[in-house]
């Protein structure tokens, strides 16, 4: 017997939050990028009950490499600063730091890098996994093809 899972909304409702006192942030351009992700990384989930499915809300927070590393170090056991943390629950914490840092030594902008990872994120939520090489490999190539057709946009 196969469970139907319902979707709450079409779409989760996006709320963007900054906690970062960096460089200036425009949150309207955030989450008009979020939103336009949201549908093509929907089309990838894994399996129909993954979280992006059925979430309602879906929490993005924007935060420096001491805050990432706080978190890092206490859900996962590793002190050192990453580029996003997402939770099933429906909360994605990306790095500002570690974007300006990544984006300058791939020598791409470095609102791609923050694009990049908030995609990474919602196809977290939406199964996907990259700890298996060949899943990381197709989670890779989900993300650099909706970034592509986003960043043509």
């Amino acid at each position: 017997m196969k469970l139907k899972v319902k979707s709450h909304s079409p779409q989760p409702r996006l709320s963007l939050h900054a906690h970062y006192r960096g460089q200036p942030l425009h949150l309207a351009h955030w989450r008009k990028l979020a939103k336009a992700a949201l549908a093509p990384c929907l089309a990838q989930l894994k399996f129909p009950e993954a979280p992006l499915a059925t979430l309602e809300e879906i929490e993005i927070s924007l935060i420096s490499d001491p805050a990432i590393a706080d978190v890092h170090a206490q859900f996962l056991d590793d002190p050192t600063p990453t580029d996003v943390i997402t939770f099933h629950h429906g909360e994605i914490l990306i790095s500002l730091d570690t974007a300006a840092r990544q984006a300058q030594e791939h020598s791409h902008p470095y609102e791609r890098e923050v694009a990049l990872y908030l995609i990474h994120g919602l196809l977290h939520l939406a199964g996907w996994n990259d700890i298996d090489p060949e899943e990381r490999r197709q989670m890779h190539q989900h993300q650099n093809r909706i970034l592509d057709n986003l960043w043509s946009e």
